[in-house]
């Protein structure tokens, strides 16, 4: 098996996957948490304010998401093919929340009736809070294990079985990750009455993440079997729980500092910190089979030829700094407090 840097192509690419969805939850999640925080904004104008504050930023870092998809699909094929199987409920529902989503943020502001306008405001605000939701039910059910049996094929239940009391915690402590990153982004780009607003309610974030993410360690720490088994075997990796602990606490020291920018680049390394812990208890697996470890999908039995991963491991290499370059470029274009227009949502 070819490596690059002792690593064998599987586990580059195990990486490289890794990374884009990392981009993905971080870039997201804080327009994700913007939305969710929607209806809590009274007035008309903070609510246009407040989409606007992501207007030039959303659907370029969707790309992250897509990027990822492609990642995936090219890379383990048959881990694509099992997860959207297994989770085809949550998908679907998924795919069309991000098709409200991105409607409500087109059309909310193209009528000037106040019916029009609140019945986007809350499809805006439900379809942001589900998806940030449904991310961590997602999560949990892969964390847990799936009933994949031979063939990878699922043998579990279809309608609502992935709404365990574990997944419905981790996808409570995405949601307060994201709001708690929405806050503080939409105060690096608010003034007057709106920033007063957001540092009150970026309080109750903090406190509903800190709540959830202290009860869904604690229910992952007792009840999930074999998670600090890794951490036994390799203890040098301990640091990575450390790293994620400090960033944690480092947050709302920042707020009271009123430091948004570098809390905001610290909510962000949590959520890095945090998924580096789910791809190391995982790794090589990807998906963990409940019903034997041998019917789990790996990346070596879910990769695509030595090739193929070679090939496209170098297009990685050509494209990553075209893609970083980009996303400098525009966050730098629009950095700085929310101006609206005439060409504003």
């Amino acid at each position: 098996m070819e490596t690059i840097l002792g690593l064998d192509y599987p586990t580059l690419w195990y990486l490289v996957v890794g990374l884009l969805f990392s981009g993905y939850a971080i870039l997201e999640g804080f327009d994700y948490g913007a939305g969710a925080w929607h209806l809590f904004f009274k007035k008309d104008l903070s609510r246009r304010i407040a989409i606007n504050a992501i207007g030039p930023l959303w659907d370029a870092n969707q790309v992250w998401l897509i990027i990822g998809g492609g990642a995936l699909f090219a890379g383990f094929p048959v881990m694509y093919a099992t997860l959207l199987s297994s989770m085809y409920i949550p998908f679907m529902l998924f795919l069309m929340l991000l098709v409200l989503r991105s409607s409500a943020i087109k059309f909310r502001s193209a009528e000037e009736m106040i019916w029009w306008r609140k019945t986007w405001d809350i499809i805006y605000f439900v379809s942001n809070t589900l998806i940030s939701f449904l991310l961590g039910v997602v999560l949990a059910n892969v964390l847990q294990g799936l009933e994949i049996g031979e063939n990878y094929s699922y043998k579990g239940g279809m309608f609502f079985s992935f709404l365990n009391p574990y997944a419905i915690m981790v996808g409570l402590t995405s949601l307060s990750l994201f709001m708690t990153q929405g806050a503080i982004f939409l105060l690096l780009k608010t003034e007057g009455r709106l920033y007063v607003r957001l540092t009150f309610l970026l309080k109750k974030g903090m406190i509903f993440f800190l709540v959830s993410f202290a009860a869904t360690s604690l229910y992952t720490l007792v009840f999930l079997p074999g998670v600090t088994d890794k951490f036994r075997e390799f203890p040098v990796f301990f640091v990575i729980p450390v790293l994620a602990f400090l960033a944690v606490a480092n947050i709302p020291r920042l707020v009271s500092k009123k430091q948004y920018a570098y809390a905001l680049i610290f909510s962000s390394l949590t959520m890095a910190f945090l998924l580096m812990l789910v791809a190391f208890q995982l790794y090589p697996v990807l998906l963990p089979s409940k019903i034997s470890p041998e019917y789990s999908v790996t990346i070596y039995n879910a990769a695509s030829s030595q090739k193929s991963l070679g090939i496209m491991l170098t297009i990685v290499a050509i494209g990553s700094p075209l893609l970083a370059g980009y996303f400098l470029f525009l966050y730098k274009t629009f950095h700085g407090k929310v101006k609206l227009d005439d060409t504003s949502y």
